[in-house]
């Protein structure tokens, strides 16, 4: 038998706490939610609690999705949690809520390419559904606790950056026309040490000093070329699409890393296809990493703005420099 992977399920939890832009204005002492609004269409954000962390976030949002889905904990074979603000270095955040949402026959694992992380593991988890039998229910969460990681007094960094989690139930089917289309991994690693969180691992341990440089946070060392985002996704769907041998404009939905709405723009003019096509949340979530997509995915999905047979690109990228594209049929 033929199997493919499909999307049968989907759901999102975004923390409670509600900043506005004017909170930034107060703490930073001045007005940065006209340049927020203006330019990233930014106006609030939700943030954890102190006693909120990434595993908090996963697990509710697995409910969601497992409720959406009506499958119970004890079904899912494989939880794979895309996050590059794990709840501990070691053992995985998957363990931690596969262990909390009684995930029992559950296999585990992370994968961090930081924000093109959920795209990245759609794109696995749809390979495991296809290779082998045994995987009827995987179970795939993006999540992002960064506001754990930000220096309050970095302009560039504290405003934007924000907290969720979400994701989606693959099952197999055996239309191969629907479902998993296609993929396409791509990283531009001379950008590693451009923007991260660069210690707490074996290059640089925490130390009181490593601390007071506040080398524990997320950093923008170095600024990124504006054109990067836009000129790379683009290439990268027009090659999907050849692959396919359908236009741009035969996708009917495209969800994109969501950390500069112009990019997302940018990347749909070049493809000459309508920017409505290429949805955006940041306006309430700020930029949730990568819960981002998944977010956005569950709305639109539970808006009832999607329909059988519908076309939806997933496109990703975030620090390292990772890009991760899939191509699904619902």
């Amino acid at each position: 038998m033929i199997r493919n992977a499909q999307i049968v399920a989907s759901g999102m939890y975004v923390p409670e706490r509600v900043l506005p832009n004017s909170y930034f204005n107060e703490l930073l002492g001045e007005d940065v939610d006209t340049w927020l609004r203006e330019n990233l269409t930014i106006r609030e954000r939700r943030w954890c609690n102190e006693s909120q962390s990434t595993a908090d976030l996963c697990v509710e949002a697995a409910r969601k999705i497992l409720d959406d889905a009506k499958v119970k904990p004890e079904e899912v074979d494989l939880l794979i949690i895309a996050t590059d603000t794990p709840e501990y270095i070691s053992p995985s955040t998957a363990s931690v809520v596969q262990h909390r949402i009684g995930a029992v026959n559950a296999g585990t694992f992370d994968i961090n390419t930081a924000c093109a992380g959920f795209v990245t593991a759609l794109d696995v988890g749809s390979k495991f559904i296809i290779a082998d039998k045994r995987y009827q229910n995987v179970l795939i969460i993006g999540a992002y606790a960064m506001s754990k990681y930000l220096n309050l007094q970095d302009k560039k960094t504290v405003t934007l950056f924000a907290d969720g989690a979400a994701g989606v139930l693959l099952q197999p089917t055996e239309q191969t026309q629907k479902g998993f289309l296609t993929s396409k991994l791509f990283t531009e690693g001379q950008y590693c040490d451009w923007m991260g969180i660069y210690a707490g691992g074996t290059h640089l341990p925490v130390t009181h000093e490593v601390i007071d440089r506040k080398d524990h946070l997320l950093k923008f060392v170095k600024k990124f070329p504006k054109e990067i985002n836009p000129n790379t996704w683009t290439r990268m769907i027009k090659e999907a699409c050849e692959e396919l041998k359908i236009q741009p404009n035969d996708i009917n939905h495209y969800f994109f890393t969501q950390i500069n709405i112009n990019s997302i723009w940018e990347t749909l003019d070049n493809l000459g296809v309508a920017r409505q096509k290429g949805y955006a949340i940041m306006d309430r979530y700020g930029y949730t990493g990568s819960a981002c997509i998944p977010m956005t995915f569950d709305e639109i999905r539970k808006k009832g703005s999607m329909k059988e047979n519908d076309l939806c690109l997933f496109i990703g990228s975030g620090g390292g420099l990772a890009f991760a594209l899939t191509i699904f049929r619902m």
